[in-house]
């Protein structure tokens, strides 16, 4: 029997060791077991944590009351910088008022022509300054990708402090995990050439963050 063979063979034999239910429960089991390894202290204030690493990641920050005042904010921040009014987002932020705005907006996955992408998140990491995005049918993971401008809505309450905390998130708030989980730290980049920092190598060249105090 060759290595392929036998590594294979013990594939499926652990497979085959129960039903899905019953690997699940034992996983978690394992996961609720296990002795949380060192974290850094935070402190009380996520949100002030959260924007001061996410502005040393280069993204930008702005704040707003309630979720009715993110189009004029996204209006502002689009215009101020001479970007195009009009937008790819996910289609859990079509409900907000875009037209009284100025912006044109639809909901879909983002193509390579697409300038601008807004999408909401599933919750923020203080400890990092970074964006935990599922992907879904629903919240297409291009609309935060493809842009070269990605804006990117953070309800205050879904800041948690580590990243271990999302993962707890995830795990408590989802049945089943999502095709692809994205963790946003700031615009892309690569040092490769001469060492030089150049954003939006792979991705956006801009990362602008709405954080709303009452979402």
């Amino acid at each position: 029997m060759s290595a392929r063979d036998e590594i294979l063979r013990q594939v499926r034999a652990g497979v085959a060791q129960g039903d899905a239910a019953s690997r699940k429960a034992a996983v978690l089991a394992y996961l609720a077991a296990r002795t949380a390894g060192p974290q850094p202290a935070c402190g009380a204030d996520l949100p002030r944590r959260f924007i001061d690493k996410a502005v040393s990641l280069a993204s930008t920050v702005q704040q707003v009351s309630a979720l009715a005042d993110v189009p004029a904010a996204v209006a502002g921040y689009l215009r101020g910088l001479g970007l195009p009014c009009d937008a790819v987002m996910t289609a859990d932020l079509a409900g907000l008022d875009w037209a009284a705005a100025g912006l044109t907006t639809a909901v879909r996955p983002a193509v390579d022509a697409d300038r601008v992408g807004i999408s909401g998140c599933f919750c923020a990491i203080a400890e990092t300054g970074t964006l935990l995005l599922l992907s879904s049918p629903e919240t297409p993971a291009t609309v935060s990708l493809l842009p070269e401008t990605h804006i990117a809505i953070v309800p205050v309450s879904r800041i948690l402090d580590t990243m271990e905390a999302a993962f707890a998130c995830v795990r408590a708030e989802r049945v089943t995990l999502p095709r692809a989980l994205n963790f946003i730290s700031g615009p892309s980049r690569t040092g490769d050439i001469e060492q030089t920092i150049v954003l939006g190598a792979h991705g956006p060249c801009r990362v602008h963050l709405i954080l709303v105090e009452q979402a």
